[in-house]
């Protein structure tokens, strides 16, 4: 069975069944009033790029297929999925149930 997708990075992660993985996207430091706020005390991003997905579900013996395509960026919740570094780039790899939205 050939790779249902190419990952968009150099990066070489391949995520399994029903994952994806997401490259959040860092939103610009405005500081206001010049108060410097620190990484520990800033949200977490909840959106980013789809960089790769895994090939779909089994249910019933049948392979469901994904729904999100490597490029998509995307909304996803707060505390979802586990996060990874590799080749010092930040990722995040969630189900593909996590994701909340796709956004045009």
């Amino acid at each position: 069975m050939a790779p249902a997708t190419k990952s968009k990075s150099k990066v070489k992660i391949q995520p399994l069944a029903d994952r994806v993985v997401i490259q959040p996207i860092e939103e610009t430091e405005e500081m206001k009033g010049g108060l410097y706020i620190p990484d520990t005390a800033k949200e977490k991003p909840q959106q980013g790029d789809i960089v790769a997905v895994g090939p779909g579900r089994v249910a019933w013996g049948d392979l469901v297929p994904m729904e999100l395509v490597v490029g998509q960026k995307v909304l996803y919740g707060k505390y979802s999925g586990t996060e990874v570094t590799i080749d010092d780039s930040e990722y995040l790899i969630v189900k593909e149930s996590d994701v909340l939205a796709v956004i045009d």
